[in-house]
């Protein structure tokens, strides 16, 4: 008989940290009028670039629009190759395709959920203009031996840093002097959160040029200020652009957000210790591992379960926790998998076995900086009492 008791209440999936602080400069952001893109954006652009280490930062509405204009500026169109992970979310190959190129996927290290270096290695052709490795989860890829391939065959490298505010590869963080691009979310559910946001960085000049003129419509650089004493109501328009820029109410809560990222990280990390010492040893339970090379951002809290050790599905599994009132999900649901990519390129499950496997396996759970150690060990409770029910 089992003693574990169900909690009353239902306990979220992911929260955003809200404290008074982003409240009192959201208040001032609308009071002061710049409703649109203005000096907050202009601020938060600088402060995230010095955050970093990079030369430029390009402040837009989502990672997605990053990632368009990360491939963009990369000259990448119809008739290129793109390669690519299908552990990801959909934005990654669809804004390869947006540009008119092909995605093409190279499959996983089971152990981490990150892309292959050997699989990246194996599907470059004549045709490959890049590669876009993701930092699952907050993990980051090998970027010595990734670059390494892209300068041995001189391919555009644009990192999808979605999930790596915060993640270090050897002791620097994600960003720091890149190679091409890094693109970051600032969704809600992010480390660093404003709700809709994201942001190109790149320490080329002709890039972070470019990519502030597509993420404006195509206007000149300066425009933004152009009803502004010091501003000019002339402007040019030089290429069609994009509406992708940040605005100052996002900017001013990510400012926040950025100031506070020591004390949020330090309470992902005490809820990550309560997980990792709850399942260490239990052999139903596959936890994700964290190369040497890096120092993990804890945007997400990976486990699998490992099939022939229990009498329950993943999917069975997941029920059960939230019949215990525990709010989870899956990173991802493999991307050949779904019905857009199937339908054009014919992908089966079991032409990216590992990706696959790894889809079918996976549980998200809670994991945010107001989550707390109580309710950490709520948890990590209620999966050890799944386990044990349908252990075999």
């Amino acid at each position: 008989m089992s003693d574990f008791t169900i909690r009353e209440d239902w306990l979220p999936f992911c929260l955003p940290d809200i404290s008074q602080a982003e409240i009192d400069a959201d208040a001032e952001a609308i009071r002061s009028g710049w409703w649109a893109k203005g000096p907050k954006t202009m601020e938060f652009q600088q402060k995230f670039a010095q955050y970093v280490g990079a030369k430029h930062c390009i402040a837009v509405n989502s990672c997605t629009a990053a990632q368009h204009l990360s491939l963009l500026t990369a000259g990448i169109g119809p008739g290129d190759e793109v390669i690519t992970t299908p552990l990801t979310f959909a934005s990654t190959a669809n804004t390869i395709l947006h540009v008119g190129a092909t995605p093409v996927f190279a499959d996983i290290d089971p152990d981490t959920g990150l892309i292959d270096t050997e699989e990246i290695e194996k599907k470059i052709t004549p045709r490959t203009r890049a590669v876009v490795p993701v930092h699952y989860s907050g993990l980051a890829c090998d970027l010595d031996a990734i670059g390494a391939l892209c300068d041995a065959h001189g391919l555009f490298l644009s990192e999808d840093a979605a999930h790596a505010v915060e993640t270090r590869y050897k002791g620097e963080l994600i960003g720091h002097h890149p190679r091409g691009t890094v693109c970051y979310s600032f969704y809600a559910t992010k480390n660093l959160a404003c709700g809709e946001g994201g942001a190109l960085i790149t320490d080329d000049d002709e890039i972070a040029k470019r990519a502030q003129v597509l993420s404006c419509h195509g206007m000149s650089a300066g425009a933004w200020n152009r009803y502004g004493k010091e501003g000019s109501w002339r402007y040019d328009i030089e290429e069609p652009g994009y509406k992708y820029n940040m605005f100052d109410i996002q900017a001013a809560l990510a400012l926040t957000q950025l100031a506070r990222m020591e004390d949020m990280q330090r309470r992902r990390f005490e809820a990550v210790q309560v997980y990792e010492e709850a399942f260490r040893d239990v052999p139903e339970l596959r936890l994700q591992k964290t190369p040497a090379y890096c120092h993990h951002s804890r945007h997400l809290y990976v486990m699998r379960i490992v099939p022939e050790r229990l009498t329950i599905s993943r999917d069975a599994f997941i029920e059960e926790l939230k019949a215990r009132n525990v709010g989870v999900s899956v990173h991802f649901i493999a991307l050949h998998t779904m019905s857009a990519y199937v339908k054009r390129f014919g992908y089966k499950p079991e032409d990216f076995p590992k990706a696959y496997a790894f889809s079918e396996s996976e549980i998200s759970l809670p994991m945010y900086s107001t989550l707390g150690v109580q309710n950490a060990q709520y948890v990590a409770q209620a999966v050890l009492d799944i386990v044990k029910r349908y252990r075999k």
